[in-house]
């Protein structure tokens, strides 16, 4: 998900820094990127110099402190509130007062998140829709103590990047995720239950409702394991029996079976390729 942001900041003419601990992570990313904008020139999408450009805008880098003259950072860290809040609470020793921190959590409390921040007003949520390399809409939701000031201009800022904004209230799922999340589980039931293969469940979907993506399809680009996630913070809260767990996802897990990232989930998935590459 980090890869696709940095994609949409890059592309708008933005320096984009992309962090991780982990140089392998990052040494993926750039392959994968560099794989997505090949693509791009070889179909006509954009010129070989717009390619370089934006290319010439993307640097990596596994320590923190890179990170200290941006003026906007936006975390795409899996979805655990401690690891989050003690991201921005790092964040707040080598980055600038004026500096804003974006979430693009799609499922935790903005206001819980920035909690972690001696600046909470700085902090705002930021949920690039997946895959965010191809997807305008961004869900931006501000905490309880996140200032105008700081809404406002991280507003503009996603408008510059391109990007589709919506203003959303601070609860989980904000406005897609919350529809969603049942939706692919009625979907993952449907192929529990023996109603059809998960391509036939897809095909459905699209050809029927006139969706680009099936909600299996969807599942294995999220992640089978996100999705649990999804629903372990949505069903306590609507107890809503859709938003459950559907046994079958979280046997899959259990295996291993994780989506495109572990090269098998409902489909099967070879080279790696960032998706739309």
């Amino acid at each position: 998900m980090g890869a696709g942001i940095a994609i949409v900041a890059a592309r708008a003419g933005f320096k984009t820094i992309c962090f991780d601990t982990s140089d392998d992570a990052l040494a993926r990313a750039e392959k994968q990127t560099r794989g997505f904008f090949d693509k791009s020139v070889e179909r006509g999408k954009m010129q070989a110099q717009e390619r370089d450009a934006v290319i010439g805008n993307l640097s990596r880098s596994s320590k923190l402190d890179a990170l200290s003259d941006c003026d906007l950072v936006i975390e795409a860290v899996f979805e655990d509130l401690g690891v989050k809040k003690k991201l921005l609470s790092a964040l707040d020793e080598v980055c600038a007062e004026t500096t804003i921190f974006g979430s693009n959590t799609s499922t935790l409390s903005i206001t819980e998140i920035a909690s972690g921040s001696k600046r909470p007003q700085r902090v705002v949520g930021m949920h690039f829709c997946l895959p965010a390399q191809l997807m305008k809409l961004v869900e931006m939701s501000p905490g309880v103590l996140t200032s105008d000031e700081t809404f406002a201009t991280a507003w503009a800022w996603t408008e510059a990047a391109g990007q589709k904004p919506v203003k959303t209230q601070d609860k989980p799922g904000f406005i897609l995720n919350a529809l969603l999340v049942p939706f692919n589980n009625d979907a993952i039931r449907a192929v529990e239950a023996g109603v059809a293969s998960p391509a036939d469940i897809d095909k459905a979907i699209k050809v029927g409702l006139g969706y680009k993506m099936g909600p299996l399809e969807l599942v294995d680009l999220v992640g089978l394991d996100t999705q649990i996630r999804l629903c372990e913070a949505f069903y306590p809260i609507t107890l809503d029996p859709r938003a459950a767990c559907p046994p079958l996802l979280r046997r899959m897990v259990a295996a291993g079976l994780l989506g495109r990232k572990s090269g098998r989930g409902f489909y099967n998935y070879q080279g790696g390729a960032m998706f739309g590459a």
